[in-house]
């Protein structure tokens, strides 16, 4: 008897036991899929991970449905990987099974329903709903359970398929189907028969009654002599500027024949590869450091400011991993970014440059996958978002994590709730491989472990070309607007710069951290504002489309002409986002071009592209953007770079607040002046005295690195405690608050002191489902296994009281 362990795409937290035969068991290794029943009639691509001869304990093992695979899709070493994920996170390895592979390799089942031949039907006894059913069947023999539910014009149709089956009017089937489909492109050539010349001067006098179809045949040979490759149909169309259906004609005729070649979605159609830059002086050094601390070190951090010429650092260090043909993963916080560097990168090392982020096709995906698998050379440098940990490296050099600060690489929702830039270092140590990370604006955490020698330490502390660092102007707006010398949102000095710029033909970046038109429509008489029915928020007013909507779960609704309280029509728009400061501009500045870039208007693959090119070209004067702006991009002609408000982030309630607001104000400040001229920051704010505004505005890392470890010592938190935060929800006030008292006394009498909570977050109602949360602290030299361990026993005692069973726990290590 021989038996595999599996991993299911589903929350277990154990792994499951399958039979197989003697011959399937030498055939299988780990890292294969299988298709297995589970429960009464569920069917599910699972992974197996062990083959072994000895059966579970506690159930009889069902047999594989069948095996998926000729050759395993996972590697050993992403196992081991995944394994580390699921300890760490507190998550079962199906969750990081499902999120890992692109989800074309989890083939879903689907059920198909067949008419039961045999059977004998008495149609007066069948529901409306269910003789639609049975009359489609009579057309046609199988129906899924979409077509169904458009047959029906409902979504719930599984009650009138029971039905159907206790009358023995149909049968039921479980189908698995392949969702990734290589994709083929149509090729055509000439017949064999038309080889000889006589045979082809025969052809080409028979067509000249058909202009068009002799046209298209002249143009294939043309085609074929001057690029000697294959010809598509859809080259030999654009070119003979000809339809289909005269190329079919010619297929029809056994003039010409069609054949497919599979091609990647993912084409570098790109020219010849450059030589990589020459350094310059402090670039060249901190290279040389970077590579000398590497023979020591697993980690290192490179502290370069702004504009210092940290990717031709990379680039350097890509270039001597490809030569010793290794792996390079190349991660970045958003898929802004991927956009510039993708052409940067593309210059130098042509088609080894792979690129794997969420907005992707399934397919697309699939293919980087393979490529990476079967270690081609067109993945040896991979560069893309946080998913790209999970792809199956098999012989990784270097990982590269640039804007290493950045919270995008933290992974909130669904479970696995990784960070990308923790996890690549785990899997660089399971590689032997080297992790270098990169920022102006390093996380206290980093830094600290590099302050403290865990970590290399490497600075670059000029930028490249001796351009001096922008100036930064605080504003005090409270002043200005008590002076009258506000226009809008704008103070006369932003305004004065502003116009400065434009007139030298230059480009500006102004910085607002909200989108939408105004964060609140307020009634001027009875102070009522909209509010969303789902969640414990206002209403966001978004003026293009005159709508109300809400942030957290998408309800939205027309904009009332009066207001629903009250009844009166005096309504006014508090607060300001990023439609709103564009609409000033274009009043103040009417003939100027004004783009706008935050998740409204970058949605799609290409959004981004199209935004970014556009302001590269100049075709846009001024950009105003979120904090998509602040991350690493290199625009050349911008000198001046505008924050509208800088007191939003200093006042979030959250224990990072002043180390993200310097960090994003530093990075905002460094897309202004990146050639010759010195950049010029204005930064409007109610109170210019603040702490860290004036670390900011002269630049001072170091001092602010100081003030948060010294306040982070004395109130217990990273880089000297660990925290993990429990979150329960549910949409039963009382439950919840039941709960999670009942949590943290259990939490309280082993850990004491270390219990925070349980307290409601900022917006403590999202989508119907209240929210609480506890934080535990755990000390430095606390066994991090054993305090797991324990928080999961609680857990497992609060599922079996019944009345707290519907409340959904959440666990986040590190979840800041």
């Amino acid at each position: 008897m021989h038996f595999i362990d599996v991993i299911l795409p589903i929350p277990l937290q154990k792994l499951f036991t399958y039979q197989v035969s003697e011959a399937e068991a030498d055939f299988l290794k780990p890292g294969m899929r299988v298709a297995v029943p589970f429960g009464k009639s569920k069917m599910y691509t699972a992974l197996v991970f062990k083959i072994h001869q000895k059966p579970p304990a506690t159930y009889e093992a069902k047999e594989i449905q069948q095996i998926l695979d000729e050759t395993p899709i996972v590697n050993a070493l992403q196992l081991k990987h995944w394994q580390w994920i699921a300890s760490y996170y507190m998550c079962s390895l199906g969750e990081v099974f499902r999120t890992a592979i692109p989800s074309a390799f989890l083939l879903e089942s689907e059920t198909i329903i067949h008419k039961n031949e045999k059977a004998n039907v008495d149609e007066t006894a069948l529901t409306d709903d269910e003789f639609l059913v049975f009359e489609s069947l009579q057309h046609q023999p199988v129906l899924k359970i979409q077509e169904i539910q458009d047959i029906l014009q409902k979504r719930k149709v599984l009650s009138v398929i029971k039905g159907l089956l206790e009358k023995e009017v149909v049968t039921i089937q479980e189908e698995i189907f392949e969702q990734y489909k290589p994709k083929l492109v149509r090729y055509v050539r000439l017949a064999k028969q038309y080889d000889s010349d006589e045979s082809l001067h025969t052809l080409l006098d028979t067509l000249s009654r058909a202009p068009k179809q002799r046209d298209v045949v002249m143009h294939l040979f043309s085609i074929s002599a001057s690029t000697q490759k294959p010809v598509s149909v859809k080259e030999l169309k654009e070119k003979s500027e000809t339809s289909s259906s005269i190329i079919k004609s010619l297929i029809d005729k056994q003039v010409l024949e069609e054949y497919h070649i599979q091609t990647d979605r993912v084409q570098y159609g790109g020219g010849d590869v450059e030589e990589t830059k020459s350094l310059n002086e402090s670039q060249s050094e901190a290279l040389t450091q970077i590579e000398s601390s590497f023979a020591e070190k697993q980690v290192v951090l490179l502290h370069g400011v702004t504009s210092s010429g940290k990717t031709e650092v990379y680039v350097k260090l890509i270039e001597n991993m490809v030569v010793s043909g290794k792996q390079v993963l190349y991660l970045l916080p958003e898929i802004a970014l991927t956009t510039q560097l993708i052409e940067r990168l593309r210059t130098y090392f042509g088609e080894k440059v792979a690129v794997f982020h969420s907005r992707y096709s399934l397919n697309e995906r699939v293919e980087v996958w393979n490529n990476v698998l079967y270690g081609k050379k067109k993945a040896q440098i991979v560069l893309g978002a946080r998913s790209s940990i999970f792809l199956p490296f098999s012989d990784l050099g270097l990982i590269i994590v640039d804007e290493e600060h950045e919270n995008s690489f933290k992974q909130f929702d669904p479970a696995p709730r990784y960070h990308a830039r923790d996890a690549a270092i785990v899997l660089a140590n399971i590689h032997k491989a080297k992790v270098l990370l990169g920022s102006a604006t390093p996380s206290v955490e980093s830094y600290q472990n590099a302050v403290t020698d865990k970590y290399g330490l490497v600075n670059i502390t000029r930028r490249f070309g001796h351009v001096l660092m922008p100036d930064i102007e605080l504003v005090d707006i409270k002043e200005k607007y008590r002076k009258k010398r506000m226009k809008g949102h704008f103070s006369d000095r932003l305004l004065e710069e502003i116009q400065e710029v434009l007139d030298n033909g230059e480009q500006l970046i102004l910085f607002q951290n909200r989108r939408g038109f105004a964060p609140i429509l307020e009634c001027n008489t009875c102070g009522h504002s909209p509010q969303c029915p789902n969640c414990d928020v206002s209403l966001t007013y978004h003026k293009f489309r005159d709508q109300l909507r809400c942030h957290y779960c998408g309800y939205h609704m027309q904009r009332q002409p009066a207001c629903l309280a009250c009844g009166s029509v005096e309504l006014d728009t508090k607060g300001f986002g990023t439609q709103q400061i564009e609409e000033e501009l274009k009043e103040l500045f009417p003939e100027v071009k004004v783009g706008r870039m935050d998740l409204d208007t970058t949605r799609g693959k290409h959004g981004y592209e199209k935004i970014i090119t556009a302001f590269e070209q100049q075709e846009i004067q001024i950009l105003v953007g979120t904090q998509m702006l602040t991350k690493g991009l290199d625009f050349r002609n911008v000198t001046l770079v505008g924050v509208m408000s800088a007191d939003t982030m200093l006042n979030y309630p959250d224990f990072r607040a002043h180390e993200r607001s310097f960090q994003l104000l530093q990075q905002v400040a460094g897309r202004a002046g990146r050639t010759q001229k010195r950049g010029k920051v204005i930064i409007q704010t109610y109170n210019p005295y603040h702490q860290i505004l004036q670390q900011v505005s002269v630049n001072d890392f170091d001092s602010m690195f100081q003030d948060q470890v010294n306040e982070r010592r004395q109130y217990k938190y990273p880089p000297f405690y660990r925290l993990i935060k429990i979150s329960l929800r549910q949409r039963d006030y009382n439950v919840v608050n039941d709960g999670s008292a009942w949590f943290a006394k259990a939490l309280r009498n082993s850990f004491g002191e270390y219990v925070l909570g349980p307290e409601y977050p900022p917006v403590a109602r999202v989508r119907n489902e209240y929210r609480k949360h506890i934080l535990v602290k755990l000390p430095l030299d606390w066994s991090l296994t054993k305090t797991k361990e324990h928080i999961q026993k609680v857990r497992n005692s609060f599922s079996a009281v019944s009345e707290f069973r519907k409340i959904k726990v959440v666990i986040d290590v590190d979840h800041y």
